[in-house]
């Protein structure tokens, strides 16, 4: 898809974004679906696909606002376990089949699913014979929850495909963990042709979102200095659902404040606060913090790149009807 037309129709996504807000402060009780649903004939099929995932993603984080940052969080463990290809979204098949949803990073902790779905069943309502796959899907909803929290909206090319598989031992071994120290982080992002200076913008995505206590109660994943202050009741039971928030300043909107928690030495999560251990990321951290709008385009280029991490060489690929399965015949028939 052209670039014109990308921006075209995140122009047209940011729209539905502000009918919906509008409709919401006026009382008018009309869903977005329908207003977008009596000018859909004045759309492309690119542009109605954007205008339909903007939708339902503006009214997502309109009912809670948390779900911005999960469905960065969701996109970004899609993209970094073998690429950009909706693994993630595969349901398990009970005793045939577990893929990346269930492994333990993800395991009760990445949400927004159900957005997704909705999403796609929307694109269906809105757009008849558009064909776009949940990889792409993932793709907007990040990039216009970015948008929606305060960053700056990039564009996004369509054209992913989704796998016919899911890797459930790659999320554990290719993921970021809380725990890692700054090597190991580095090692990961620079296996995914990531250098550390994007590393330290895509980490800015902590500048929304929580952390579970569940996760925080575990010494080994919270910043040392920050463990007198937390108000977890440590230990927690594992279906403990209490969260605290990533940013002490200003959890709900993307911006800067992130690295200031890390520059005062109270970033939350161990892995955060060792950025500020060596001199090569440390230095980059700074440099957000003093230009707030560097921060913002160097996350924005950083998120584009990490959107065209290609599927794994040889897993079959499709457009699948409905994001949690395959098309046709099972996964553990393939």
């Amino acid at each position: 898809m052209a670039l014109g037309a990308t921006h075209l129709s995140l122009a047209l996504c940011l729209m539905a974004l502000i009918v919906f807000v509008k409709a919401d402060f006026d009382g008018k009780k009309e869903p977005i679906n329908n207003i977008l649903e009596q000018n859909s004939e004045m759309l492309t099929q690119d542009f109605c696909i954007f205008a339909a995932v903007g939708s339902v993603v503006a009214e997502a984080i309109a009912r809670e606002r948390r779900m911005g940052a999960s469905l960065i969080r969701l996109f970004f463990h899609d993209c970094f376990v073998d690429g950009c290809d909706a693994g993630i979204l595969l349901d398990d098949i009970p005793g045939r089949f577990q893929g990346e949803k269930t492994s333990p990073p993800n395991n009760n902790s990445v949400r927004g699913y159900q957005v997704i779905d909705q999403a796609k069943q929307r694109i269906k309502t809105m757009c008849p014979g558009a064909a776009v796959s949940c990889a792409d899907i993932l793709a907007l909803a990040a990039r216009d929850s970015v948008a929606m929290l305060g960053g700056i909206p990039y564009p996004v090319s369509l054209g992913r495909r989704d796998a016919r598989t899911a890797n459930f031992t790659g999320a554990l071994t290719q993921l970021p963990a809380p725990f890692d120290d700054l090597n190991v982080q580095l090692k990961k992002f620079s296996d995914k042709g990531m250098s550390a200076r994007e590393m330290v913008a895509l980490v800015g995505s902590h500048t929304v979102g929580f952390a579970r206590c569940v996760t925080l109660c575990d010494d080994r994943n919270i910043n040392p200095a920050m463990k007198s202050t937390l108000k977890c009741g440590c230990p927690v039971s594992n279906n403990n659902t209490n969260l605290v928030t990533l940013d002490l300043m200003t959890p709900d909107f993307f911006d800067k404040f992130y690295y200031e928690d890390l520059i005062r030495n109270q970033g939350l999560l161990f892995s955060d606060q060792v950025l500020m251990g060596s001199t090569a990321t440390a230095d980059v951290v700074r440099t957000y913090n003093s230009d707030p709008a560097l921060f913002l385009r160097e996350f924005n280029d950083a998120m584009i790149k990490m959107g065209k991490l290609p599927p794994s060489r040889g897993v079959q690929l499709e457009i699948r009807n409905v994001c949690s399965k395959v098309n046709g015949n099972s996964i553990a028939d393939m």
